[in-house]
């Protein structure tokens, strides 16, 4: 009976999980904006003057149309730093490509480096506009560089490069990217000078694109997410028809996947918004981050300072990038136990033994050790409860008839050998809050992916498959193979249920014969990181269980 309840409770709670991750989190109230910062602007002297218009006439006619006239050629630069290989294109200055050095497109060995850049996104990312008047369509003007050569090298410190482009209406635009060999942040520096007789004004427009997400993950969020007003803002696509601009304190904004992102960072608070659109035609996503400027008046520039982040998705590199990057990986509900969670995983890796199969191992090890005072009571329960079995089935048997004084019999016979049905799930009810933060942890968690444990699983972040089957396989996803660990884990299910009471209502007996192969069903498209810390728990509650039987018989 008490292990039916178990499995009821872990049912109900993992409903009001879901119902909460879809119903409720994210939907934060907007706090009223801070008064917004000003930005100095400081005159442009003669030289500086000369010196730009000379840069920027390189290979821009500062007296064109800012739009490109067709076939118009432009280049490409190449960035190498220990972490990644970018490009950026002369058309708009935007990154065209992000290629990580230390991460792969797939577990294969001649696999290619992970491409945070979509293919289909040509123009690429972190491109600008200007919204005054005669300042259009600078995201698609060719800019000139400064940098003299074709790649530049980054092997230890921080290089920077600029590139300019100059309106016909006399606006100077310099984007200078500072490149650091130590991190995945790259600085951009926007500095808009008036080389003009007459003030500018208008909104100064900085943009991540990228490609739609294709897949759906239940408990990981993918798309256009932001920080705003200490909270983490994910926006649903299919809600962008109700709401697709946002306002607030914005510390960071920009696209994300299961395991990356790519976020612009504002180095300073000031009066800006963000907003979110989709291009149907090509699948690409767009992240604004519109920020107001003051006029500029004639002979003077302002400079307004941001930073990109392009890379993974890890607690240690996001804390260490600082501006509250950290929140961008989100567990939900169970977000306060999953980050600890994540943190002793990459401890026990880090310091102890690096093998992430053996840290989710041990962590659950650890998690078990912690609750055995309230396994060792549930356990002595149901020993205690599969005594009575025999007694239980003699009333069951002569009131069956009368439901009502079969109740009162039962309970009769639980006062008198002092047992409470309820103690033997309810401390089991306790870890399921643990459970599911772990859960969370390990199924978006970057550590796992492309992680190798032991033989045959390669990738903890994949399901577990032994050989491949060129055929489907009905209730699994691609690959098709056998699921060695999912069955091990359904067998460790159907004798973790031997060793309980039967339920006394055959109704809920038939329901836990079949529970473990739900769940065998349920895991065999599960990452192999999730079965097996389900297969290690299933192993140390039975020998736990079989220990404190023998104890107390």
């Amino acid at each position: 009976m008490e292990q039916g309840r178990l499995f009821l409770a872990i049912a109900l709670s993992f409903l009001v999980f879901v119902v909460w991750e879809f119903v409720f989190v994210g939907k934060q109230p907007v706090t009223p904006l801070p008064e917004p910062e000003k930005i100095t602007e400081s005159p442009v002297t003669d030289h500086q003057k000369n010196e730009i218009t000379a840069s920027a006439k390189e290979s821009t006619d500062i007296n064109s149309e800012i739009i490109e006239t067709p076939g118009t050629i432009f280049n490409t630069l190449q960035i190498n730093t220990p972490l990644y290989s970018a490009k950026i294109s002369e058309k708009g200055a935007g990154i065209v490509s992000f290629v990580l050095q230390e991460y792969k497109e797939s577990i294969e060995k001649d696999s290619a480096k992970k491409e945070l850049i979509s293919e289909i996104n040509k123009p690429g990312t972190a491109l600008l506009n200007f919204t005054g008047e005669g300042v259009s369509g600078i995201s698609n003007a060719v800019f000139t560089t400064d940098f003299s050569g074709t790649t530049l090298k980054v092997k230890d410190g921080s290089q920077s490069v600029s590139f300019f482009r100059q309106s016909s209406s006399g606006l100077l635009i310099e984007k200078k990217f500072t490149f650091y060999a130590d991190s995945y942040k790259i600085k951009l520096d926007v500095i808009l000078k008036n080389m003009s007789s007459r003030s500018k004004q208008g909104d100064l427009i900085v943009s991540m694109t990228n490609s739609q997400p294709t897949g759906k993950r239940r408990f990981t969020f993918e798309g256009p997410f932001a920080f705003i007003d200490n909270k983490l803002k994910e926006i649903k696509i299919k809600d962008l028809d109700k709401e697709n601009k946002f306002t607030g304190t914005i510390d960071w904004a920009g696209l994300s996947d299961q395991y990356f992102m790519t976020v612009l960072i504002p180095e300073t608070s000031s009066d800006a918004s963000i907003k979110v659109s989709l291009n149907q035609k090509n699948n690409l996503l767009n992240v604004q981050y519109i920020q107001k400027t003051e006029a500029l008046q004639p002979g003077t520039q302002k400079q307004y300072d941001y930073s990109l982040f392009l890379g993974p998705k890890r607690m240690s590199v996001l804390k260490a990038a600082g501006g509250h990057l950290d929140k961008a990986i989100n567990f939900g509900f169970f977000d306060i136990i999953a980050k600890p969670c994540l943190w002793l995983m990459d401890y026990i890796y880090e310091h102890f033994i690096p093998n992430y199969g053996i840290a989710i191992i041990l962590l659950t090890l650890l998690f078990k050790i912690i609750f055995w005072p309230l396994g060792t009571k549930s356990y002595k329960s149901m020993a205690e409860m599969k005594k009575l079995q025999p007694l239980m089935a003699e009333i069951k048997k002569k009131y069956k008839d009368d439901k009502k004084k079969m109740n009162e019999e039962t309970m009769g016979l639980y006062k008198t050998y002092k047992v409470n049905p309820l103690s033997g799930c309810l401390p089991m009810v306790v870890q399921i809050p643990v459970f599911f933060a772990f859960y969370r942890m390990l199924y978006g968690a970057i550590e796992l992916r492309h992680a190798p444990f032991l033989w045959w699983v390669t990738d903890l972040s994949a399901p577990d498959r032994l050989f491949t089957f060129n055929f489907s396989v009905p209730m699994m996803t691609p690959p098709y193979g056998i699921p060695v660990l999912t069955i091990i884990m359904g067998a460790t299910m159907f004798l973790q249920q031997r060793l309980s009471p039967p339920p006394g209502d055959p109704s809920q007996a038939k329901f836990m014969m079949m529970m473990p192969l739900i769940f065998t069903v349920i895991f065999v498209n599960f990452p192999a990181g999730l079965v097996l810390y389900w297969l290690t728990n299933n192993i140390l509650s039975i020998s736990q269980q079989y220990y404190i039987t023998k104890k107390i018989t």
